[in-house]
């Protein structure tokens, strides 16, 4: 058993987050920590918000990350009561994420690594450059500063 269990910025990726979160409770001792934080992709507070906000301006359809799981207000405490965790207590985290330059900011999206360099990845090489000129539009050059937001909670392992 362990004395803790946290889910940092992964929530939102299980298939079945009530199933996960239940799971963490699972192997944490009675009394220990389950904690999980999210990025606010509802209130387009998360690091790759401006990327979305950008995708949508010409690809009005684009499916963004702010459907997934805990990414609006409220929700991840729901999902710690639906997986049994008690005495949750719910705040936000601010980060702060800096890049030297645009190209830096760009290059993780063309790995196609989680929804939105899948997305990249669907498509072709005129409509990347159309995206990736509005988004370099959008945010210069560089140095890139995002301040970003999470939801967080932690709760404990209720007694049996």
């Amino acid at each position: 058993m362990f004395d803790a269990a946290l889910a940092q910025l992964v929530v939102h990726f299980m298939a079945e987050p009530v199933v996960g979160l239940r799971e963490m409770a699972r192997v944490t001792r009675v009394g220990g920590a389950v904690a999980a934080c999210v990025w606010d992709f509802e209130g387009e507070r998360a690091p790759l918000s401006r990327f979305w906000a950008t995708a949508r301006s010409f690809d009005p359809l684009v499916i963004d990350e702010s459907h997934l799981a805990g990414a609006r207000r409220g929700h991840l405490e729901e999902l710690f009561a639906d997986a049994g965790v008690v005495d949750v207590r719910a705040t936000t985290v601010v980060a702060r994420i800096e890049e030297p330059t645009f190209e830096a900011w760009w290059e993780p999206y063309t790995l196609g690594v989680g929804p939105a360099g899948a997305y990249v990845a669907t498509l072709d090489e005129g409509q990347r450059e159309h995206l990736r000129a509005a988004c370099r539009e959008a945010l210069g050059p560089g140095p890139i500063t995002i301040e970003a937001q999470a939801w967080a909670c932690v709760g404990r392992v209720r007694r049996s």
